[in-house]
């Protein structure tokens, strides 16, 4: 036991009570007894690396290099991404892929390199090889933006699985992002961090690493271009970061390194490069677009771990009500189970819950339900019942169902790898959505295993389908909350196929995006757990996962007013907002932390209700082209070094910039502007970038800016959308897309794209039409004037 065990037992014991504590000992036991009987023993390795150049052998959209020791299989697609793998990897079977098999380039061809390599050039990028295996991303003029160095394996002499390190070098300017959900960012520090789902067992702040979504994700952004690099391995692993350094020792720039070294799994890897938006379109097109959630989830949601009783929750829905402040959803966590059991209800505190949810649905707020994957060892227990008929969980080395702790004590869980037991667990939706649950978030799906000792989670040795491949959980561990999240959406089509899912979960991995999003977890109650949000909303969607946020206020402890504010000022213009608190901690209903605070906090949901426009036009767009919907300041400008190391602000979308305030007292904040002009839209006044400008930040808002010559859809007073423009530069032209609320089915709206210049003395709005007509729009409002 070390030192984070330690901690991790006591946290234990203050959680789950002294008899679950003492559960967990045993499970810590338990779970290291599986292991030493039912992993391979490591014994004496041996070293290989690819040797020389051997020969190659062309194939569609690039070839194999064959070498002493191994092959390299490159192939550029269609859509401009590179694809290699290392002794016989292949693109298929990767649980992070949409399924759809990317059509190679037809004109991208392998020919001869100097020094005995080879290479494989395309219109979008080239890929050059050395006669030793080292691999060298190129842009079309011959620029460097990634070199991976030649691969190092160590291979048990008994045979077995290979561990493996594969060094990389970028650009002496380059900046990493991603990795999943990291609390320290968005820009990554010098570090290592571990790519294993982990719960850590308690509140966490920035830092703490590793946290419940990582993936093996990162972009990286230069002044030579910007690069995404997905090495598609769902093993344990970890990536050592370390910026370089310009001008270093003689004068010689040192590159920035990245080091990623698994336990196994096959080495293959896919880079895209290109701007900004068009890496992360065409990374949706190879992962999935990301799912569009209802209208109602891009509004305001109260959780609360400790609701107790529906008269509790009518209570606080009525508070809201009485006040005037919109509520669009309300979350049920595990005290409205009987007995913490998975799709069950405690009868005697939820009497109705049915007629609660119809009541609630009534005035507009719909109810959502947590969802565990751990189900109750305990015949009688109608889920576990069915499971074990379907055989459905997850078992160890002789075929026995594996055992964890969870909140309702010693409980199984589903292998979500094999087929059906995903449609098996899809079905069991139909008990929430018959309580009248519209929504969904996966929880404890790392998936969690209370233990006094050692990792959280299930034992290494487990056996999973793996979609007939079968393997054990070292290989299913990272895909869990993946394949979950499969289960319930592709469940909840079968069940409510004119309804869009609406579900997010805690853990994940690539390809998340496609069933829907993902929130913070148990960030901290502090100023740092608040910066700490934002370094994850804008890392997730880096790697592809839009729709995340918060828990507004923190999950523990009782947040002061100033701090409340300021996270609910964020919160209100992040994809999720969502206030949520832990069991003992203080409540969240804007109401408690005083009068000032409620005015405050009633502005910023009025401020959301009313861009609601605005963000069904992101979720739409994020759908269509893969772009976030909260962006770091440098999405359009990635050459400017300055934006690439600001962290504390955002665009939201193309039309906004937010700066939140992140230092208690302060009443002003510098916020550093892109390229162009901005307006305040508080105030409306002007500031041109780049550059940096001082702005007001009292306690009633936080600094909110508009591009100009943008538009912005948002909700007039009749409830309408109505389009507000904000004036372009005189000279320049502006504009903006427009998306409209096409309901909560799968009808695909239409995309509506506006031009703004001045024509005179007077700025107009044009509607390009598909056929390439112009409509003059009236009515329109003009600020910036």
């Amino acid at each position: 036991m070390n030192s984070h065990d330690l901690v991790r037992s006591v946290r234990a014991v203050g959680v789950v009570g002294t008899v679950q504590a003492l559960r967990t000992v045993r499970a810590a036991w338990r779970r290291q007894r599986a292991d030493a009987a039912g992993l391979p023993r490591r014994g004496e390795e041996r070293a290989r690396v690819p040797g020389p150049v051997s020969g190659v052998e062309p194939g569609p959209g690039g070839g194999v290099v064959r070498f002493a020791r191994s092959e390299l299989r490159v192939c550029v697609t269609a859509g401009g991404a590179v694809f290699w793998g290392w002794d016989g990897a292949e693109a298929e079977s990767s649980y992070a892929l949409s399924g759809l098999r990317p059509e190679p380039d037809p004109r991208a061809f392998l020919e001869p390199d100097k020094d005995g390599g080879w290479r494989v050039v395309s219109e979008r990028v080239t890929v050059v090889v050395s006669r030793h295996g080292t691999v060298e991303v190129q842009t079309p003029g011959g620029v460097a933006l990634r070199r991976e160095l030649p691969p190092r394996w160590w291979e048990p002499v008994g045979g077995g699985g290979a561990r493996w390190v594969q060094r990389s070098e970028v650009a002496a300017d380059a900046r990493f992002f991603g990795l999943g959900g990291r609390s320290a960012g968005p820009r990554l520090p010098d570090g290592t961090y571990r790519l294993w789902n982990t719960d850590p067992g308690g509140s966490f702040g920035p830092g703490d690493d590793p946290l419940y979504l990582t993936m093996p994700v990162q972009m990286v952004v230069a002044d030579a271009g910007t690069h995404l690099v997905f090495h598609d391995n769902a093993w344990d692993g970890t990536v050592a970061l370390r910026e370089g350094e310009e001008g270093a020792g003689s004068g010689h720039d040192r590159p920035g390194t990245s080091e990623l070294r698994m336990e196994g799994g096959p080495l293959r890897c896919w880079v895209v490069v290109g701007p900004p938006s068009r890496v992360l379109q065409t990374w949706a097109a190879l992962t999935g677009a990301p799912a569009v959630p209802p209208t109602w989830a891009l509004g305001y949601q109260h959780a609360r771990w400790g609701f107790g009783s529906a008269a509790e929750v009518r209570r606080v829905v009525a508070g809201y009500r009485e006040r005037g402040l919109p509520l669009d959803a309300v979350h049920l966590d595990i005290d409205h189970y009987d007995g913490h059991q998975v799709f069950t209800v405690d009868r005697e505190r939820f009497p109705d819950l049915p007629g609660l949810a119809e009541e609630l649905s009534a005035s507009g707020t719909r109810l959502v339900s947590i969802v565990d994957p751990a189900v109750k060892a305990e015949a009688g227990n109608a889920v576990y019942d069915s499971g074990v008929a379907e055989d459905a969980f997850v078992v160890d080395g002789k075929g026995r169902p594996v055992r964890g702790v969870v909140w309702p004590g010693e409980s199984v869980y589903p292998d979500f790898t094999a087929a059906r037991v995903r449609a098996w667990w899809g079905r069991q939706y139909a008990e929430r959505l018959g309580q009248g649950f519209a929504g969904f978030w996966h929880d404890m799906n790392e998936p969690v295993s209370f233990v006094a000792f050692g990792d959280p989670s299930l034992p290494r040795s487990a056996r999973h389908d793996l979609d007939g491949q079968s393997g054990d959980h070292r290989a299913a561990h990272n895909i869990y909350g993946l394949c979950m999240a499969r289960a319930a959406y592709e469940g909840l089509c079968e069940l409510r196929p004119a309804e869009r899912p609406f579900l997010f979960s805690r853990s994940g991995w690539a390809g998340l995006q496609r069933y829907g999003g993902t929130w913070s977890g148990d960030v901290e109650t502090s100023w740092a757990g608040l910066r700490a949000s934002l370094s994850l909303v804008i890392g997730l969607g880096l790697c592809g996962v839009p729709y995340s946020g918060p828990d507004v206020g923190g999950f523990d402890g009782t947040p002061s007013p100033e701090l409340y504010l300021r996270w609910f000022q964020l919160g209100s213009l992040l994809p999720l907002f969502r206030t949520h608190s832990a069991l003992r901690a203080g409540r969240r209903e804007p109401w408690v932390y005083g009068p000032e605070v409620l005015e405050h906090a009633g502005a910023a949901l009025a401020q959301r209700r009313r861009l609601q426009p605005y963000f069904v036009t992101l979720a739409q767009l994020a759908h269509r082209t893969g772009a976030p919907y909260v962006r770091p300041l440098w999405w359009t400008a990635p050459e400017d070094r300055a934006l690439r190391d600001c962290d504390d602000a955002f665009l939201l979308g193309d039309a906004l910039l937010v700066a939140p305030v992140f230092e208690p007292g302060a009443d002003r904040r510098a916020v550093r502007l892109p390229r162009g002009r901005w307006y305040d839209t508080a105030t409306g006044s002007a500031y041109d970038g780049p550059g940096q400008v001082l702005l007001d930040a009292p306690s009633s808002r936080i600094p909110v800016l508009a591009r100009a010559g943008s538009v912005v859809p948002v909700r007039g007073e009749d409830g309408r959308t109505e389009l507000e423009v904000w004036a372009p530069v005189r000279g320049r032209a502006g504009g903006g897309l427009v998306v409209r609320d096409p309901g909560d089915g799968w009808e695909r709206a239409e995309v509506e794209r506006y031009v703004t210049r001045w024509k005179n003395d007077r700025v107009t709005v044009v509607r390009e039409t598909a056929s390439g007509a112009a409509e003059v729009v009236e009515g329109v409002r003009v600020r910036g004037v």
